[in-house]
């Protein structure tokens, strides 16, 4: 494809149209669409592990965007490994907006021990770590920063719902609990409110990731690819709303909005 063809499917991608309306608006294959997908964004992991990297960081927030492919792990009677829930674990700077690191996984000790250890190889320094209740994070971050993080859990007590409510919104926050894991945190800056609406301009942005569609994931390496697309994205080339610049250009990595085009230059 010539490569205003490419930046176009591309620029449809992270805006969340479907890989089917792609096809429809662009005349190109989705077989086509899914190829140059698996490409780009096999290419833009390799950019973001080259540039994210040693970096200073102050307040870093952790959680997990809930997904599937193929199946649910309920419906998953193949035993294949890649059908199923898939959650995708990301850490973000509170200030720059960044995201630091980010995997693809289970909701299971293992990958969260692979997530945290991809933290520490891309921060350097002392900062303070915040993460939700689930039991798999304090272990890991014990281990590989007990020495430079002061580290929290922000454990939300939910209101019970009716029968069916909670398939269709959230359950109602109704207390917070905080338990300090190692270090000296800071009480004002605990918090999770940012991560978890940065993985709300995920859903938003991702076709496959909204809620009762049949646009999901059918391969593991389809899933794969549009995260490490999107975050390239929201990294370089998407401004943010509050910072007026983007997550990059706060973080110090580069001194200008990324045009679709330098961006898949760059990978």
């Amino acid at each position: 494809m010539p490569p205003e063809a490419i930046t176009q499917v591309i620029r449809l991608l992270v805006e969340g149209v479907s890989v089917r309306s792609i096809e429809r608006i662009t005349g190109k294959h989705r077989d086509t669409i899914l190829n140059l997908l698996v490409l780009v964004g096999e290419r833009c992991q390799n950019l973001l592990e080259r540039t994210l990297h040693d970096l200073p960081v102050r307040d870093v927030q952790l959680d997990e965007v809930w997904g599937f492919v193929q199946c649910k792990d309920k419906n998953n009677h193949t035993g294949n490994p890649e059908f199923g829930d898939a959650y995708c674990f990301t850490a973000i700077e509170r200030n720059t907006k960044l995201v630091i690191t980010w995997h693809l996984g289970k909701k299971s000790p293992h990958d969260a021990w692979i997530f945290v250890r991809n933290l520490e190889s891309a921060t350097v320094g002392n900062f303070q770590a915040t993460t939700d209740g689930w039991a798999g994070y304090p272990e890991p971050m014990l281990a590989y920063f007990h020495d430079r993080a002061s580290y929290s859990r922000l454990i939300k007590v939910y209101a019970r719902t009716a029968a069916d409510e909670h398939r269709y919104s959230p359950p109602r926050v109704v207390d917070t609990i905080v338990v300090d894991v190692c270090g000296d945190p800071d009480p004002e800056r605990i918090c999770t409110s940012h991560v978890e609406r940065a993985n709300l301009s995920i859903r938003m942005s991702m076709r496959r990731l909204t809620r009762l569609t049949n646009g999901f994931s059918k391969k593991w390496a389809n899933l794969h690819a549009a995260y490490a697309l999107w975050f390239a994205f929201y990294n370089f080339c998407r401004v943010h709303q509050s910072l007026r610049v983007t997550p990059a250009m706060e973080a110090g990595l580069t001194d200008h909005v990324w045009e679709f085009g330098e961006l898949l230059e760059a990978a």
